[in-house]
């Protein structure tokens, strides 16, 4: 269960701890500007993007699922992650089977080319689940 319920995206944002907003726009702004005609919509409150099916979303470690903070920065998500090639082994994994994910914790740490290369093969997918 969740402690919070965002209204919106920008009740979402500022919500956040300084660290965590920063990281968050960056990684929204990157998704926006290389995505066309998707929606993007809060579902357990982060920022999730779709186009014919969900395709990632935006979690930040303060966003808790459950009672305590599992991870810390913020996780980048693919829902179908597991469909993506990954030679590099740059998404991690847990214990799921369908959704991958990467965490940040510094925009530094973010590589934009192979994040947007990771998101280019998920719109791909996506295309394909017409």
């Amino acid at each position: 269960m969740q402690q919070v319920k965002f209204k919106s995206i920008d009740e979402f944002i500022e919500f956040l701890p300084d660290d965590e907003r920063k990281i968050t726009v960056f990684l929204m702004n990157l998704v926006e500007s290389n995505m066309v005609n998707f929606t993007r919509k809060l579902s357990y409150n982060v920022p999730f993007y779709s186009k014919n099916k969900a395709i990632c979303f935006i979690w930040p470690a303060s966003v808790l699922w459950g009672k305590k903070k599992t991870y810390e920065g913020v996780r980048f998500g693919f829902n179908q992650g597991y469909l993506i090639p990954d030679e590099l082994n740059y998404l991690e994994r847990g214990g799921r089977k369908q959704v991958y994910w990467k965490d940040f914790k510094s925009i530094g740490e973010i590589d934009e080319a192979t994040l947007k290369a990771y998101l280019f093969e998920a719109l791909e997918i996506d295309k394909l689940s017409k």
